[in-house]
């Protein structure tokens, strides 16, 4: 406490003295926050049970805010608490993680701090954040595996495509493609093939024995035309009304 000189050090046991005063002062005339009675008193209601959930969810918000500022008030003073038996201790104003001294300018605006600004505990947050999370990792597209190469089965695509074939908030107007016109055609890839992988195998059919070609002429049929992919002199139906 060398670099400290007997004025400084006085003036900072007073400033400390005067912040406990302060919170003690107010931590008793606002009864801690009100925390000293229980929730349903603070309603005036008998029982919170009959009132509107808004009304519950805001003075539990309130509740809350007081208990984070309970808190805050209460760790000050164990700060303050400290640092005064650091002063009859002769350690004031050393930093607690690296042994050096803290400057006079960081003691006087912050009298209570025990760590110099580069080792303030408060730098390091703590990793708090759910262990889910390392599961859930990517938060988008985690689940979709369409570009994975060993990957063909169903994934988190595939379950979404079939939520969204039942509506969704969406209109044609939000679509990513412009040529949308139709609810039925929103959904991603919804002109993606199902059950079979060559568009043809839709509206293509056979007997038992892999014989007898047939063409079912449906909706199928009638887009894989007009998309430019087929020739109506591959249809063995075609071939027989020409001849």
């Amino acid at each position: 406490m060398n670099h400290l000189t007997p004025e400084q050090v006085s003036g900072l046991r007073a400033a400390l003295l005067q912040q406990q005063q302060e919170i003690t002062h107010r931590l008793k005339n606002n009864e801690h926050y009100g925390l000293q009675d229980a929730m349903r008193d603070t309603t005036g209601e008998l029982s919170e049970i009959d009132n509107h959930p808004g009304d519950a969810a805001t003075e539990l918000y309130n509740r809350s805010m007081d208990i984070s500022l309970l808190e805050r008030d209460e760790h000050e003073l164990d700060n303050i608490a400290a640092a005064l038996q650091a002063m009859d201790e002769g350690t004031y104003g050393i930093c607690l993680a690296s042994g050096q001294p803290i400057p006079y300018e960081r003691l006087s605006a912050i009298p209570s701090t025990r760590y110099c600004k580069e080792h303030n505990p408060r730098q390091n947050a703590p990793f708090t954040r759910p262990v889910e999370e390392e599961l859930l990792s990517p938060p988008f597209g985690r689940t979709s595996l369409d570009e994975r190469e060993d990957q063909n089965g169903f994934d988190g695509e595939d379950a979404w495509q079939i939520v969204e074939s039942w509506g969704s908030s969406n209109s044609p107007a939000m679509a990513g493609d412009n040529n949308i016109s139709s609810y039925n055609d929103m959904e991603i890839e919804a002109d993606e093939t199902e059950g079979f992988v060559e568009p043809w195998e839709n509206f293509i059919a056979t007997d038992i024995g892999g014989n007898h070609v047939t063409v079912i002429k449906g909706s199928s049929y009638r887009h894989y035309m007009d998309s430019g992919e087929g020739s109506h002199l591959l249809d063995p139906l075609s071939k027989k009304e020409k001849e």
